[in-house]
């Protein structure tokens, strides 16, 4: 390091300058620099010189002064004085490493010192900047003006700002609006205005709102004078929320309600838009009063539904996205703006579907038919099922009453039985065709999901999609058999099946019963048949009453064994004549018998009465 007694003597004969700035007027120097000629002087008093010239400098000012040479770690400067000032090096050094000046340059420099040690003033390059910059910031809070700073970082509260020396930037004064990512300005140069400077402590604090504010109203008054209602202005999107998105119209902000972005369906207005987007809108509504402006994008472009009618004919085919499933049905968008709905109930032909979403997606592109328009109300009735031909409508033709048909069982209920007929059609076997005797309580105790069963067309309703089938109607009637074959008054040997308070059920035939009421079991009184009779019992019965309609065959039990008693009479008649018995003995033991016969009978006709 070249040392300040070295510097000092090697400029030992300088002799001060009226001007050391510009170097006019100076005298030489043992070293060759300029200077001012000693014959110039002539008159004047050379320490009176000395005197005028020092007393021009006071510690703590900034003056000029000029590089006289750039030493290894030190850059000596011509400030005028009595002395040369030195500055380290390192104030000279830029960002990029390298020195910044040369020799001969005139810079500002802060007098310190006016004398060190050594006897040389010192100086400061780096103070004298940061006191021009405060003399530059307390000047703009002074006006009003602005100024320019680069956010160095964020610190607590706000941001820290360098604008020739570190200023504050509160969180709060960032901008109109609240800012929560404050990084966002990290290296970023904004325009501020102080508002505060405290140069004692070292205090500046800036606000870029105050800037904005002004900019802001500036904007707003011309933007205020040109708006009006069915202009198309042009903005920046601002902030974008759930329900629309606020545009920056130019000092004032409009509104873009999420109804009015787009003619088609959106869930979020950020789907279409970001901050920062410069769009055109229309304004629909503009309150001088509030300053309130209502906005709307896709009133740019024509109602799509104008032309749904002309577009869309009803029974029209047509292809479109499925955009959203609900429990009613399927929304499927025919362009944007125009969407139509699939009622569940027109998804299929044959298919009970519960839940769309059993048929659909959302985002497949399906085919249907246009079955209803309703332009002014924007719904439009769209069918799934009518693209393909209703199998129940061909049925007719495919199929006949009394004809025989096999088909899987596909469901069973309470009232009987589905069978599978053909692809998408059912037919139902109701419980009373199941069996023509036996009395099925539900259709599981004779047939399970996914038999193979062959049944008897009986009725076909296409009009109202039903189809009647008969499984009993394979096998012959065996009540019909018997109602053929058979008359009151017959004696039967029947057994009996079941008892019951009020009588006992005889088994005549295979799946044929008949009923003997109590009154009819026996001449004399019974109160419990149990006790006379047994499950199992064969039993002689008298046929006494038939019902085809209804299935029902009454016997009795009594009238069976009148008719024994007759024949045993007759063959009795019989075998007397042979034995020559008298007339009027027979006529006599015959009216006895006969009446009572009548009585009996008349018992047992009371008897059927209180059955029915």
């Amino acid at each position: 390091m070249h040392s300040n007694k070295e510097a000092k003597n090697s400029l030992s004969s300088r002799i001060p300058t009226d001007d050391a700035v510009t170097g006019e007027n100076v005298i030489s120097s043992e070293d060759g620099k300029p200077g001012r000629k000693p014959q110039d002087y002539k008159s004047e008093d050379f320490a009176a010189l000395y005197d005028r010239t020092f007393k021009k400098f006071a510690e703590g000012e900034v003056v000029k002064g000029r590089i006289l040479k750039i030493m290894e770690n030190e850059v000596m400067v011509d400030i005028g004085f009595k002395s040369e000032g030195i500055i380290n090096k390192e104030e000279f050094i830029g960002s990029d490493g390298k020195i910044t000046i040369k020799e001969g340059d005139v810079i500002d420099v802060l007098l310190e010192k006016s004398e060190d040690n050594d006897g040389y003033v010192v100086l400061s390059r780096e103070k004298a900047e940061k006191m021009k910059i405060w003399d530059d910031v307390e000047k703009a809070h002074a006006e009003g003006r602005c100024i320019k700073g680069r956010v160095i970082e964020r610190i607590k509260g706000g941001l820290a700002v360098d604008i020739g020396i570190r200023a504050f930037l509160p969180g709060s004064l960032i901008d109109i609006r609240p800012v929560k990512n404050l990084d966002m300005f990290r290296g970023k140069e904004l325009l501020l205005k102080v508002i505060k400077v405290n140069k004692k402590r070292g205090n500046i604090v800036l606000s870029r709102k105050a800037v904005l504010e002004e900019e802001n109203e500036e904007r707003k008054k011309k933007t205020l004078e040109s708006i009006e209602e069915g202009k198309i202005v042009k903005g920046t999107v601002k902030n974008i929320t759930e329900y629309g998105v606020f545009v920056d119209l130019g000092g004032i902000d409009g509104l873009v309600h999420i109804t009015d972005l787009s003619w088609g369906r959106i869930n979020h207005p950020s789907e279409l838009f970001s901050i920062g987007d410069d769009i055109e809108v229309v304004v629909l509504k503009y309150d001088r009063d509030k300053e309130r402006v209502s906005l709307g994008y896709k009133q740019k472009t024509r109602d799509p539904w104008e032309m749904v009618s002309e577009k869309y004919p009803i029974g029209s085919r047509i292809r479109g996205k499925v955009v959203s499933l609900t429990d009613y049905g399927a929304f499927v968008e025919l362009e944007e703006g125009v969407e139509g709905l699939i009622h569940i109930s027109e998804m299929s032909w044959t298919k009970k579907i519960k839940h769309p979403s059993k048929l659909l997606s959302v985002g497949d592109i399906v085919e249907s038919v246009v079955l209803e328009v309703d332009q002014e109300a924007r719904k439009l009735s769209l069918g799934l099922k009518q693209t393909e031909p209703n199998p129940w409508s061909l049925i007719e033709g495919k199929y006949r009453v009394g004809q025989k048909i096999k088909g899987k069982v596909r469901n069973l209920t309470d009232f009987g039985a589905f069978v599978s007929v053909d692809e998408g059609i059912d037919g139902l076997v109701h419980i009373s065709d199941l069996s023509w005797t036996k009395r099925i309580k539900h259709a599981s105790d004779v047939l399970k999901k996914g038999d193979l069963v062959e049944a008897v067309i009986l009725k076909i309703d296409s009009e109202n999609q039903r189809l009647s089938l008969g499984i009993k109607q394979l096998l012959p009637n065996a009540w019909t058999e018997f109602f053929a074959n058979h008359r009151v008054g017959e004696i039967l040997t029947g057994k009996i099946v079941r008892l019951t308070d009020f009588g006992a059920f005889i088994e005549l035939y295979e799946n044929v019963e008949g009923l003997v009421h109590v009154s009819e079991l026996s001449k004399n009184r019974i109160d419990k048949p149990d006790n006379h009779f047994s499950v199992g019992q064969e039993i002689r019965v008298k046929i006494i009453k038939m019902d085809p309609e209804e299935n029902k065959i009454g016997l009795s039990v009594k009238a069976a064994l009148d008719e024994e008693e007759r024949r045993d009479v007759k063959e009795y008649i019989e075998k007397q004549e042979s034995s020559r018995i008298s007339i009027g003995d027979l006529v006599g033991d015959f009216s006895d018998l006969a009446k009572k016969s009548a009585e009996e009978k008349s018992d047992s006709e009371n008897a059927e009465k209180r059955e029915e």
